[in-house]
């Protein structure tokens, strides 16, 4: 199974997990978040986060979950990078993780295509529907 850590702005995270665990109807296991605030050191909060992808690598890798690339929490994710077994996607969304977490079985390089999917499809204009008129 692939381990899962999003490291993001504040709480972040933990709504996505949250939200996550509502959809699935359970909270999934081997996620983890590490929320970064304005006082955290990165330096010093990368230690935490290595010790998390440490705990959540089960023998097949894990995947680093980060919300916008080049802020303070990608920037931490990155550190903790290692091709082929510990890998990266920023942008992170609900539909997104929520495809990470379906196909964890599957090897990491599928669940960061999937993750990527269906981050990407996620992100659609709603038509108006007349059915929805008064």
């Amino acid at each position: 199974m692939i381990g899962i850590l999003i490291v993001s702005h504040g709480a972040f995270g933990e709504s996505l997990i949250h939200c996550a665990s509502h959809v699935l109807g359970k909270r999934p296991l081997y996620l983890r978040q590490l929320g970064v605030t304005v006082h955290d050191d990165p330096d010093a909060i990368l230690p935490v986060a290595e010790d998390l992808v440490r705990f959540l690598d089960q023998g097949a890798g894990v995947l680093v979950l980060t919300d916008i690339y080049g802020a303070t929490p990608s920037n931490v994710a990155v550190r903790l990078l290692k091709p082929g077994r510990i890998e990266g996607v920023s942008g992170v969304n609900l539909p997104m993780l929520i495809r990470a977490l379906n196909y964890r079985e599957q090897p990491l390089a599928t669940v960061i295509e999937k993750s990527l999917s269906g981050g990407t499809e996620g992100i659609m204009r709603m038509a108006h529907s007349s059915s929805n008129d008064p």
